[in-house]
């Protein structure tokens, strides 16, 4: 049969040895991760971080005897620096930020909450996982564009509905947005919070489709689309087209869900693009109550391997680049930032709050809290253990109630560790926690302040007739950037 196939040449020339190549191609990735790759050899979570959540979720202790694993005089080693009198650590109750202080409903969101996935990309018993800690825990769930399902609403744990290009939840027959079926979801108390999607870190610009042949009855519910017909996400949005239009659209939502916070969540590509936003909240006095900053580290499913690997900006990059744009205008403190991107430790957390989020998000910290074990096979249906899967069979061995327990617990332990580590560097509220709290090793190998490595735009400094010449001396060409936004096209 080798002999007289035609597609792979090496069965014909080898039809005994060659069927070993592709077994060993088929299994690489397992004997990598479990024999071959070091406990800080990130593909994309290193095996130190893995064990890490695993610990922190099973209630197993999380401390490392012998000293740090960690080269502490490489390029780009940070370190916390620590208080010589620490105080106590604040309580794991109090790390909440509020978001929406111009709502009729304003939300207080924990500090660390679980990022957005969908029902469909994710299993029913995921879903239902994910949801209970969460209630359990007092911490929000992103429901992820594919909308509202029965799984997210079983155990009532908090909710921020994500609406994407695709509307899932509040389309109308022909996919355009519809506000009477966004308003009969928006006021159900379950949901805190609004979230529109504009890019997400794993495939930024691009849309999306979901085969029919994926769509179960549960999924074409929960999304308001037809059983039998393709599932699509286009990668632009039909509800606005411009900057102002967005801003005008989150107005509509604000109103419509009777003052809840509306924001917007993006990957930042073209940063003109970023400033249009900007200056059309100026110009139309309309302000999102947060944005939600996705790097483009971030990914739970499955793109295209350019998408992946060189479309979008960094979580850090893009973060400092939010943070600074609006102190520059005069509007950080009238809207929060939340932010997403391989965060999974206590000092993940730290980093990106002196960088300038407010809160932070995690997706595949909490999938690996349910069992996921970086099989990466999130895409194939066959996730091994039931998490990214519609398989009913393979997603049975997930058990919810279970497993919603070290959704709890990875949570917790990792508040509790964040708390710990403010109390060593002495800060008594972690809306204090700023950038030279940490040193950060440059190409040199010194030891530099972090701000000094970031982007510093002086309040009010966008305002004035010296932006461009102020935005060019943080690096060159972000003036011309400037110059080329404008609030009524991108």
């Amino acid at each position: 049969m080798d002999l007289m196939q035609s597609h792979h040449a090496i069965l014909r020339n080898y039809p005994l040895i060659g069927h070993l190549r592709f077994f060993f191609e088929f299994i690489r990735p397992e004997i990598r991760q479990y024999f071959l790759e070091s406990d800080n050899e990130e593909i994309p979570f290193s095996r130190a971080q893995r064990a890490l959540v695993y610990q922190r979720a099973k209630g197993a202790s999380d401390k490392r005897p012998f000293g740090t694993l960690v080269d502490v005089y490489k390029p780009s080693a940070e370190i916390l620096l620590q208080r010589g009198n620490p105080i106590n650590p604040p309580s794991v109750e109090s790390l909440r930020v509020r978001v929406g202080a111009q709502c009729t409903q304003p939300y207080f969101i924990s500090l660390f909450n679980i990022s957005a996935m969908s029902f469909g990309a994710l299993s029913a018993n995921a879903i239902m996982a994910l949801n209970r800690g969460a209630q359990k825990g007092g911490f929000a769930h992103d429901t992820g564009e594919g909308s509202v399902s029965v799984y997210h609403r079983k155990y009532g744990g908090d909710l921020i509905w994500e609406i994407g290009s695709g509307y899932f939840g509040c389309r109308n027959s022909s996919g355009q947005f519809d506000p009477e079926r966004f308003k009969a979801t928006a006021l159900d108390p379950q949901i805190k919070m609004i979230e529109i999607k504009l890019s997400q870190g794993a495939k930024p610009g691009h849309g999306g489709v979901l085969p029919a042949s994926k769509i179960t009855p549960e999924i074409a519910q929960a999304r308001g689309v037809p059983m039998g017909e393709d599932c699509v996400s286009p990668a632009n949005h039909s509800a606005f087209h411009t900057p102002k239009e967005l801003c005008l659209f989150i107005q509509e939502l604000r109103q419509l869900s009777n003052g809840k916070p509306v924001g917007f969540k993006l990957c930042i590509g073209n940063i003109a693009d970023w400033f249009a936003i900007v200056k059309a909240m100026l110009e139309t006095k309309i302000y999102p109550d947060f944005i939600v900053v996705d790097g483009s580290e971030g990914g739970t499913g499955a793109a295209p391997v350019e998408f992946v690997d060189n479309i979008g900006m960094p979580m850090r990059d893009g973060l400092r680049l939010v943070h600074s744009s609006l102190i520059g205008v005069g509007l950080r403190d009238q809207i929060r930032i939340g932010v997403a991107g391989k965060i999974v430790s206590a000092f993940d957390m730290m980093r990106a709050l002196a960088i300038g989020a407010d809160w932070c998000n995690s997706a595949r910290g909490f999938m690996f809290a349910i069992g996921c074990i970086q099989s990466r096979s999130c895409h194939t249906d066959h996730c091994p253990t039931g998490v990214a899967t519609q398989d009913r069979l393979r997603q049975g061995a997930l058990n919810p109630m279970d497993k919603s327990e070290r959704v709890y617990r990875f949570h917790h332990e990792t508040l509790l560790a964040f708390a710990e580590m403010c109390a060593a560097a002495g800060i008594r509220d972690h809306e204090a926690i700023t950038e030279d709290l940490i040193l950060r090793r440059d190409t040199q190998t010194k030891l530099t302040p972090l701000g000094d490595q970031l982007m510093k735009i002086p309040a009010g400094a966008l305002l004035t007739a010296q932006a461009e010449q102020i935005l060019d001396s943080q690096m060159h060409g972000l003036g011309k950037q400037w110059s080329l936004a404008q609030a009524s096209a991108w």
